[in-house]
């Protein structure tokens, strides 16, 4: 037999846990010396230790862990325990996972203010253009609001765009717009290029509106962190004295299986700025006459 230290030891936990699991019932010990009270355990109460602590591991109370080491809890029950605890632990890590790409995304912002290049950000006006769309609403502008509502809204479209028999003819196009009441939430517009008629029952087509001016720039990889490349658009219209006129748009121009390697061009129509701009002699901007209309199909 083994003391509660070497046994303690042996089960790299701690002895006040031990103790614990002693008085709750879930692991007594082989022998208690009626003289002094010392725990003796025996290496054959590993196993259930072992067991223990794997289950407190995946997150199931003491009361589940005590059922299921007691077989309290038939097989089929402690399955369907187990494949719901993963599925729990599967979205902890996803959820986290997106909140270390936004923290990463703010600190290269932070890291590449001052720095980061304004020179790719191109003067263009924007012609209009037939589009499928569907919306629907977000929470708020915050990137965990809106990746659950735009990767589902494109996967239905598609859907009823196959079942309609309509095929994309250009790139999608994503816009993003306030709730009238003011109340924080975001209307989510997901639209691709298509050439049909304005009526196509289940999926709404509708011309979008041209941009006379639009202040645009590529932004290469996941939107997840798009968070650098739209801020250095944003500064570049500030800085040179323009004025957003309406809600900025993303027109997926490559949208390959891995996110890492998306193109996407960041629209945000604006107004002319006045003759000395916001710094007294704004730099001149690079023009074209229309957004490319040849560019691949995406969501």
């Amino acid at each position: 037999m083994f003391t509660i230290g070497d046994f303690a030891r042996h089960g790299r936990v701690s002895v006040r846990m031990l103790r614990h699991y002693d008085a709750t019932g879930l692991l007594r010990p082989a022998r208690v010396d009626p003289a002094n009270g010392y725990r003796h355990y025996t290496a054959s109460q590993l196993s259930r230790l072992n067991r223990i602590i794997a289950l407190k591991e995946l997150g199931f109370t003491l009361q589940q862990v005590r059922d299921i080491v007691d077989e309290k809890v038939d097989a089929g029950e402690l399955r369907g325990m187990l494949r719901l605890r993963r599925a729990e632990l599967e979205d902890a890590v996803a959820t986290a996972n997106a909140r270390l790409v936004q923290v990463e995304a703010r600190l290269r912002a932070i890291e590449s203010e001052g720095h980061m290049p304004t020179h790719d950000v191109v003067l263009k006006s924007v012609p209009s253009v037939r589009v499928a769309e569907l919306t629907a609403t977000a929470a708020s502008y915050e990137p965990e609001d809106i990746s659950p509502v735009i990767g589902p809204l494109y996967d239905e479209l598609f859907r009823r765009l196959e079942a309609a028999g309509i095929t994309p003819t250009g790139p999608g196009i994503a816009t993003y717009e306030d709730v009238p009441d003011g109340d924080g939430r975001v209307l989510v517009h997901a639209a691709v290029q298509v050439s049909a008629p304005l009526r196509n029952g289940d999926v709404h087509v509708h011309d979008l509106p041209p941009l006379a001016q639009a202040a645009t720039l590529v932004h290469h990889g996941s939107m997840d962190a798009v968070l650098p490349t739209a801020q250095t658009l944003t500064h570049w219209i500030d800085t040179h004295g323009y004025h957003p006129s309406g809600y900025p748009r993303e027109l997926t121009l490559e949208c390959p299986e891995n996110p890492d390697a998306w193109v996407t061009e960041l629209q945000t129509p604006v107004t002319t700025p006045s003759p000395a701009g916001a710094g007294g002699h704004p730099e001149p901007a690079r023009r074209t006459g229309t957004a490319p209309e040849d560019s691949p199909a995406g969501a």
